[in-house]
């Protein structure tokens, strides 16, 4: 899918999978194996918050919009995300320790040197998923549950697997723990095509399922900033689009797309786990599906991104490979 030239000599290549859906769950185009069984990581948020919103919990908890795409979220622990995230969780009347999460140093480099400079411990509200585990405190509260919520005999996670396989309309074939604890359920690459497709369409003023679905998206796309944070691509793609697409990133190298003026799901996976060249392949394929302009600056240093040497040189170039624009 991706190639890095130096000079005159392809130096590396990523290879994947990717899936584009239609509204009936139909394959529109796909490269690689449709039917190969990944791990979506934090692609998987928005289905992972499908059960905060259709049980009420959401409601009762009077979340907004920003927390809505906190709980979609891989942010950055900017203080624009750690501060909601600490908002939230007295709103809940829960502190830090209530997270199942583990503390994680901010990837914003100002909250980490605040941190430095305070001498200040790294908390689990920083963790880039306290968003997602904001909500399933929210959920578990509501349900009255205990406090492991990232066991999978909890309510929460069997609330969670439930949608996951409705959606996805697949039987998962297992799960893998994930960076923040919680159970990641594992789906084909058509699976999870077809589930953002089913967000790409889903109707707001339709039933419960799709009414969120078109809520968590309408989040997504209307704060960006919240959903990941500055200089990340699934923040950056989002604006470059008018917040008209919602993307999101996942570990090792997963990307999904929702498109719902096209009505398009798209999963996408590098295999050998690299985020440039995940980034590089999803903004290939927003180009290719129209929603991103091929001339957009943004467009350009993901499908044209030059690789630069320390002396500030330009010695290679990162693009998508022969064939697959």
């Amino acid at each position: 899918m991706v190639e890095i030239w130096r000079g005159p000599f392809l130096e590396s290549m990523h290879h994947g999978h990717a899936v584009v859906c239609d509204a009936a769950g139909q394959i529109v185009e796909a490269w690689g194996d449709p039917d190969a069984v990944v791990l979506p990581r934090s692609s998987s948020k928005m289905l992972q918050a499908l059960p905060l919103l259709e049980s009420g919990a959401a409601a009762d908890a009077g979340l907004t919009d920003e927390q809505l795409a906190l709980a979609c979220a891989s942010h950055n622990g900017a203080e624009i995300h750690s501060s909601r995230v600490r908002a939230w969780l007295r709103d809940l009347g829960k502190s830090d320790d209530d997270f199942c999460c583990g503390p994680q140093e901010p990837r914003d480099i100002a909250a980490r040197n605040e941190l430095i400079k305070e001498d200040k411990p790294v908390c689990r509200y920083h963790n880039n998923c306290s968003g997602k585990h904001s909500g399933f405190l929210t959920l578990t509260k509501y349900l009255k549950a205990g406090p492991d919520y990232v066991d999978l005999d909890h309510p929460v996670q069997k609330a969670v697997k439930a949608v996951f396989e409705e959606v996805t309309q697949e039987e998962t074939p297992g799960y893998g723990i994930d960076g923040c604890s919680a159970p990641n359920f594992a789906t084909t690459m058509h699976g999870m095509a077809r589930a953002m497709a089913f967000f790409a369409s889903a109707n707001p003023d339709g039933n419960l399922r799709e009414s969120a679905a078109a809520k968590l998206t309408r989040a997504m796309t209307t704060y960006p900033e919240l959903v990941a944070g500055e200089g990340r691509a699934c923040t950056d793609l989002m604006r470059a689009m008018d917040s008209k697409v919602a993307v999101k990133t996942g570990a090792e190298a997963y990307f999904i797309a929702i498109i719902p003026e096209k009505k398009l799901g798209v999963s996408l996976k590098i295999v050998d786990g690299g985020t440039r060249g995940a980034e590089c392949a999803i903004a290939a394929i927003l180009v290719k599906l129209g929603v991103l302009g091929a001339t957009h600056p943004l467009a350009q240093k993901y499908i044209n991104g030059p690789i630069q040497n320390w002396d500030g040189l330009v010695t290679g170039r990162m693009k998508p490979a022969e064939g697959f624009m």
